[in-house]
């Protein structure tokens, strides 16, 4: 099958010639803002102002009045409704005129069928007055633009352009972990106060036996990091050098486990005057309320010097007790680690496999678990598919022909041309259905699941996916299959429903970034906040767990965090700098000069 290669150059000029177009667009507007007061339409008004996706309309009210003596200059007068887009025009009909007293009145209420033209939409009032020669539109009044659908923002695993490729689908694996995911294990050293000497203690055998058994799990070393810390207490001294000096002594303490993995992986560094590892305990913490923890969230990301911070969290209720109960953890150094487990054949298997794949008579010089251990160890989808392919000749098992088609689905994440994908995704779902009939299989049911998503059928998505839920033993796939349910429910608007979907721990970003997505649409802006907070530290170069800390701030009137929060979703991923141009949350926003210096940054 044909995979063709994402111009990383031309999908980025792409994202920054939309963004000038819509800056373009948006001076226009404040341009036309400075025209004269409405004569005919300074009254009217729509409710609500912002307009709201609700399910799959959108629902609203204009109304106002004019002066009689206005109208009444003018014969044959109307007043007429447009939706109105760069490339679209729907007209919406007459709104009639009813005299009361000295004005006449209009109201009409609308509910439009949602189009995804309709999101930077304008919605236009027109007052007109025809002639024979066609209507004269005498005055125009822009009521509102665009539509709040943040409902729309839920990561199915689509790729877009300027994005990293999502992950889809899951294999049916030998019981091991599979080679793809990476694991991460965290470690956490203690010292004394001041103190740069390691305490070769009972807790410090415990950290060094768990790390040893992390890593004899997980041999294969993609990154080992070392970070000192220091409290922002008294006794830990004002000096940047401490936390260094942690780290430097961790590392010598590890020499003999360090010795076997190159140097290259190896990082040292450390953390000063820097509240990113307090913000990180305060996410557990049960010492205060919520409402203080918001507080507390709201003093740490401001744009102020470390000691102003300091200051303003000293004056908190509370403050106090979270200096007694976590500054301690603080005087620490972090190890984190990322490796993945050792897989794959001896020299002879190999030998065996290659034979095997070259060999066109009956017979199998593999077992079926050298067969399965063979598929996991590669990272090369053409690989796994020639493996899988062969496999079905010699075995009467589900899994060859679920994992080529997890092998197809993986391949179509990668070109971006539809026709191709089509052709991937329609020989995966035949490889599916040979799967199930081989033996029933909740794997076969998720991944037909996942295909159904992509292609925009939710309903029978989430009818497959519901199918699949019944017999999943695996907690992998319970927690795979759970996380895209509740972003079907998104999209259904069951948003309570998907909350409780999102009750895992995940590995992925968007994971967490569809649970903040599921609270912040029922207004739980606490574990909206948490949600998209987690998914910010699993990915910070996905960008979507910051435009969504950007919508909460904005929401609540704090525009400094806000342009905070965006800048750093926009650096991420500057697909969400079309996104934030057109987003009606962020309207007032754009009526400011700093909303634009979000936009100057380059990665």
């Amino acid at each position: 099958m044909p995979v063709f290669p994402i111009s990383k150059l031309s999908v980025r000029l792409f994202s920054y010639l939309t963004i000038f177009l819509w800056l373009s667009g948006y001076c226009s507007e404040s341009l036309a803002r400075t025209v004269p007061e409405s004569k005919y339409l300074n009254n009217a008004t729509v409710y609500p102002y912002k307009l709201k996706l609700e399910g799959d309309s959108l629902r609203f009210e204009v109304q106002g009045n004019i002066p009689i003596a206005s109208v009444m200059a003018i014969r044959n007068s109307k007043l007429k409704l447009y939706f109105v887009s760069q490339s679209r025009k729907m007209e919406l009909g007459e709104i009639p005129l009813i005299r009361e007293g000295t004005v006449f009145r209009f109201e009409k209420g609308y509910s439009l069928f949602f189009e995804d033209w309709m999101l930077g939409a304008s919605l236009e009032l027109q007052f007109v007055q025809q002639k024979r020669s066609g209507e004269e539109v005498l005055e125009k009044r822009l009521l509102t633009k665009g539509v709040l659908a943040p409902q729309l923002m839920v990561k199915l695993g689509e790729v877009y352009s300027d994005e990293p490729i999502p992950e889809v689908g899951a294999y049916i694996l030998s019981g091991q972990t599979d080679k793809d995911a990476a694991q991460k294990g965290e470690f956490v050293v203690y010292f004394d106060p001041g103190a740069s000497q390691l305490k070769k203690n009972a807790a410090y055998q415990s950290t060094l036996n768990e790390l040893d058994v992390f890593l004899q799990n997980f041999p294969l070393l993609q990154s080992f990091k070392i970070t000192g810390l220091q409290s922002p207490e008294t006794s830990e001294g004002k000096s940047s050098q401490l936390g260094m000096a942690r780290a430097s002594a961790v590392k010598k303490g590890l020499a003999d486990r360090l010795q076997a993995f190159p140097d290259s992986l190896i990082r040292i560094d450390s953390r000063w005057n820097d509240w990113f590892d307090l913000r990180l305990l305060l996410r557990d913490y049960e010492g205060i309320s919520t409402q203080r923890k918001d507080e507390m969230y709201a003093v740490l990301m401001n744009r102020e010097s470390f000691q102003d911070q300091y200051s303003r969290l000293v004056k908190i209720p509370g403050f106090s007790q979270v200096q007694k109960d976590l500054f301690p953890k603080l005087r620490a150094v972090k190890i984190e680690i990322v490796a993945k487990p050792r897989k794959g054949l001896t020299m002879e298997q190999t030998r065996k496999l290659n034979v095997a794949l070259k060999n066109t008579t009956s017979g199998s010089l593999l077992t079926l678990e050298e067969w399965i251990q063979a598929a996991e160890a590669t990272n090369s989808l053409d690989e796994k598919a020639l493996i899988y392919s062969k496999m079905t000749e010699y075995f009467h098992s589900p899994l060859p022909y679920n994992n080529m088609a997890v092998v197809r689905m993986r391949q179509a994440q990668r070109t971006l041309d539809y026709g191709s994908k089509e052709i991937l995704w329609d020989e995966a779902d035949r490889l599916l259905v040979q799967a199930y009939r081989v033996e029933a299989n909740p794997y076969s049911l998720h991944n037909q699941g996942q295909i159904l998503a992509l292609k925009g059928n939710y309903w029978d998505a989430y009818k497959k996916l519901s199918e699949a839920s019944v017999g999943i033993q695996n907690k992998d796939l319970v927690r795979r299959n759970e996380a895209l349910r509740g972003a079907l429910d998104i999209l259904r608007g069951d948003y309570k429903l998907a909350t409780l979907r999102f009750d895992y721990e995940f590995s992925d970003p968007k994971d967490y970034f569809n649970k903040g997505l599921a609270f912040y649409l029922i207004e739980d802006f606490s574990e909206a906040n948490a949600a998209f907070e987690e998914s910010v530290i699993l990915g910070r170069s996905f960008g979507y767990g910051y435009y969504g800390l950007a919508m909460i701030a904005a929401g609540s009137g704090q525009a400094e965090i806000a342009l905070i929060h965006l800048k750093r979703a926009v650096e991420s991923n500057r697909q969400l700098a079309e996104k934030a141009f057109q987003d009606p949350v962020f309207q007032e926003l754009r009526e400011t000069e700093e909303f634009f210096s979000v936009f100057n940054s380059r990665r």
